[in-house]
């Protein structure tokens, strides 16, 4: 068996397991508070699809809705509520969620863990926060609780899709440490999106 062989065995078993994990936060407790530099707390909690209320599942479309609806409605893929909410309720689907000190829901992540050209990684494919909570560290705080989660299941890197049309979008990820991935579409093929990577290695 050789050196490529062993790796691409080691990783699967490591996506085996973060996969197969029911919180896969339990091992970072510290990344399920946090306490924005004005002062304003929050509480963050991991759960599966199948874990989450209907009513937190609707506020998740609504929001995104809310957030990436006017992204979508200006390039060549359209606003499609139907398409979107079928990618919010996929069975594999994990939600890191933030809430304020009433307990309600104001930001949250969507991922997976994945093989994902022939890398192991944690992929978010959605992070939204609600406009009042914005601007005080919190999405920093949780793209850096997916990096964390992503390092102890070891995971190669944590891999996301932003829209050409969200500069400010772009400018956040690029200010985290994300760069361009090689699996990104070229120019030439006239995709809306381009595709992000942080490695962990």
């Amino acid at each position: 068996m050789t050196a490529t062989e062993i790796s691409a065995t080691a990783q699967h078993k490591n996506l085996q397991k973060a996969s197969g994990s029911k919180n896969p936060m339990e091992k970072i407790p510290e990344y399920t508070s946090y306490t924005a530099t004005d002062g304003t707390p929050f509480s963050l909690y991991c759960k599966t699809k199948s874990d989450m209320g209907d009513k937190t599942l609707k506020w998740c479309f609504k929001l995104a809705e809310k957030n990436v609806g006017p992204f979508y409605k200006a390039n060549s893929m359209g606003w499609q509520p139907k398409i979107k909410q079928a990618d919010l309720n996929k069975n594999w689907a994990r939600y890191l969620v933030a809430c304020d000190k009433d307990k309600n829901p104001v930001a949250y992540a969507m991922f997976r863990f994945d093989f994902d050209y022939q890398q192991s990684v944690l992929y978010c494919y959605e992070m939204q926060i609600e406009k009042t909570s914005q601007r005080k560290g919190l999405g920093k705080f949780m793209m850096s609780t997916l990096e964390q989660c992503a390092k102890i299941w070891e995971m190669e890197k944590v891999v996301l899709t932003i829209l050409k049309n969200n500069p400010d979008g772009k400018s956040f990820f690029t200010s985290i440490g994300f760069q361009l991935d090689d699996s990104s579409p070229d120019s030439f093929e006239n995709k809306d999106y381009e595709i992000l990577s942080k490695s962990l290695l």
